[in-house]
């Protein structure tokens, strides 16, 4: 009981600092916070309570699922942008994890290329990519090479989820001419809402020092509760002077 009641006041602490109002006088003028919330595609929990966010933010559709095309339209018609969540080979974690047509290290180039532009093909009004998983893949100059090279030819930018350190998009996206930015927090790589609210208070401080913070959230599992958290941190964030910006106006050739 102790323990529980512990639990409980924890949660209670970490809801109040992500609602409660922030100081101006250290706070710069203006900050870009752009959202984007993968896994789309699916019907997975959360996914009403997302669109239903009054800030822009990407949606990340999954190709080649049940409802790829019915939630990239919806998407749109709420005027969000649309990247392809492109499944990409993990280091570690379960094939059936990635879904169909995903990336991997053993497909030959042009398998790799043919599989790229069947995504890009399959998620209506999309405007660039980023990759699901993909810690092992986009690790590999090789692969990524060919997927940026599609990229380019389609006039598509590249978001790296970050899901490893050794990533070579940065490098190559300057080679090729591929515009392109990188994640810097995971609302909820953890599924439970008190680690969601940890994560918020990471943004807060993502906003403080730094001119754009790119945040990543997901529906499915912890789909509601980074929903519920997403629309607590609005205020906050906008009374930090942040300004919630597309995913499109991050984008750069490094």
């Amino acid at each position: 009981m102790k323990q529980h009641w512990i639990a409980l006041t924890l949660g209670a602490v970490l809801a109040a600092a992500v609602i409660s109002p922030v100081t101006h006088a250290e706070e710069p003028a203006q900050r870009r916070v752009a959202v984007v919330i993968d896994d789309f595609g699916n019907s997975m929990t959360g996914t009403e309570q997302m669109f239903e966010l009054s800030i822009p933010f990407a949606a990340a559709v999954m190709p080649f699922l049940p409802s790829t095309k019915s939630d990239a339209e919806k998407a749109h018609s709420l005027g969000k942008e649309v990247l392809v969540h492109l499944p990409m080979e993990p280091r570690k974690g379960k094939a059936s994890w990635l879904g169909p047509g995903a990336i991997t290290t053993r497909l030959t180039d042009e398998e790799i290329r043919e599989r790229v532009i069947a995504a890009i093909e399959d998620v209506p009004h999309a405007i660039g990519l980023n990759n699901h998983m993909g810690s092992r893949a986009t690790a590999d100059e090789r692969v990524m090479r060919v997927v940026l090279e599609v990229c380019a030819e389609r006039g598509l930018f590249f978001l790296d989820s970050r899901t490893t350190d050794k990533s070579v998009v940065r490098k190559l996206s300057k080679e090729l001419g591929v515009k392109t930015a990188e994640n810097h927090i995971f609302m909820d790589d953890i599924y439970t809402r008190s680690h969601i609210l940890k994560q918020a208070l990471k943004v807060q401080k993502h906003v403080k020092s730094h001119e754009v913070t790119v945040l990543i959230g997901h529906v499915g599992p912890p789909g509601k509760h980074t929903a519920s958290v997403l629309k607590e941190s609005i205020p906050v964030l906008q009374g930090q002077g942040a300004v919630f910006v597309p995913i499109s106006q991050t984008m750069h050739i490094p």
